[in-house]
């Protein structure tokens, strides 16, 4: 399947980590497969380390369900093919049948592939303290 050339600059990369987002909140594995490298090395807030197929299983099982993907802050970065974003904001839904609120910042590196636009490769969660805010 080909895809037409994707545009290389920081809009497309937001956009690419909320499609992301969205596709979190429907558990929409088929676009959560689309955006994630098979590559991918997940640092979950406990300092554990997850795969892609770790965070499909996940979604698919249902596992883990988002009922809520509030947005505070999205900083972008695009330097050449590579592509880092730091979203902070407040989540909500369930992991492994326990309801859970937090407010975390994500810190995710992307690549660019000219065929299929951003793929996520790394990333990383942490607790986000009330006044956390993005430097200038």
């Amino acid at each position: 399947m080909s895809y037409p050339r994707q545009p290389l600059g920081v809009e497309a990369l937001r956009a690419a980590e909320r499609r992301l987002q969205q596709a979190q909140l429907r558990s929409d594995v088929a676009e959560l497969d689309r955006l994630i490298d098979d590559r991918l090395v997940f640092t979950g807030p406990d300092g554990s380390l997850y795969a892609k197929q770790d965070d499909l299983h996940a979604h698919r099982s249902g596992r883990q369900t988002m009922t809520r993907v509030d947005e505070e802050d999205l900083a972008a970065l695009v330097v050449g093919g590579t592509g880092v974003t730091w979203f902070l904001g407040t989540l909500a839904g369930t992991l492994a049948g326990e309801p859970f609120v937090a407010r975390v910042r994500y810190t995710r590196t992307w690549i660019l592939d000219e065929d299929t636009g951003w793929r996520l490769i790394a990333a990383h969660v942490s607790p986000a303290e009330p006044d956390a805010g993005t430097p200038g």
